[in-house]
């Protein structure tokens, strides 16, 4: 029977926190500076839950505005900040399912159980690890978006569960596609999603390569044609002055015969 623990609730505005990561979190509703101020409180455990809000921009979240799925984490840092904020540092540790939430008027607070992830053979194990770095190197070498250090440091994960959480928070993402990935339980599962979400991104990458090959060599072609076109126009100004030139020469000429100056004298 799973053990069932209560704990005062952090709220996330647009961002999900896993397990096994260190996370620095800027916090500022009342609600959730209470909840912090009731884990520092507790004797023993000091855990707290970070739970998202379902919409971002809700600053009054009710219990029905959080997602039921969260991350059970430890405070490792906490500093206020002069406009009444609090900075914290948290290390996520387990999956959550929320089977009570309670807005208690000054704090959240949650009943929970803990997710326990599935123990995998050494062999397997091994094998998703290999699959899922294979496909972030990609994705890293593709998308330009994450240092290649991270990868150094990431390939020294030989968990899955730890692996894939560590690559899933290095990602920009959608807040439900982050939320869907903490939810899945089964670790294989979870790395098939990962995965698709990386070779989806890898593509798209692809493409906007291509794009950009296209647009430059577009560009390039209309400067080489603007470029052109100003030549053709400044020759064409200088033709175009040789001919006024003409034109002065046979007025003149026209005018001297006119006048019945002789030739001689013209031609003196």
């Amino acid at each position: 029977m799973a053990t069932i623990f209560e704990v005062p609730v952090v709220t996330l505005r647009d961002m999900v926190v896993y397990p096994h990561g260190v996370q620095p979190l800027f916090i500022g509703t009342p609600k959730s500076i209470a909840a912090l101020e009731a884990a520092q409180a507790q004797e023993g455990d000091k855990r707290i839950l970070l739970l998202a809000k379902i919409e971002p921009e809700n600053n009054d979240p009710k219990p029905e505005d959080l997602y039921r799925y969260g991350t059970t984490a430890t405070i490792l840092q906490l500093i206020r900040l002069p406009d009444k904020t609090v900075k914290i540092l948290v290390e996520g540790e387990s999956r959550a399912r929320v089977l009570d939430l309670r807005d208690e008027a000054e704090v959240f607070r949650a009943d929970i159980e803990l997710i326990a992830e599935e123990a995998l053979i050494d062999g397997e194990a091994e094998v998703l690890c290999q699959g899922l770095m294979k496909t972030f190197e990609a994705y890293v070498e593709t998308s330009k978006k994450i240092p290649s250090e991270v990868v150094t440091t990431v390939s020294g994960i030989s968990q899955p569960s730890r692996l894939v959480d560590t690559i899933a928070a290095q990602l920009t993402l959608s807040l439900k596609e982050k939320q869907a990935l903490l939810e899945i339980q089964n670790v294989r599962k979870r790395i098939d999603r990962l995965s698709t979400l990386l070779t989806g991104e890898i593509e798209v990458s692809g493409l906007d390569k291509k794009v950009r090959g296209r647009v430059k060599k577009q560009m390039e072609k209309s400067q080489r044609e603007y470029y052109l076109n100003e030549q053709m126009k400044a020759i064409q100004k200088e033709l175009g002055d040789m001919d006024d030139a003409s034109n002065e020469f046979e007025d003149l000429e026209k005018q001297i015969e006119k006048s019945g100056i002789k030739r001689s004298v013209r031609e003196s």
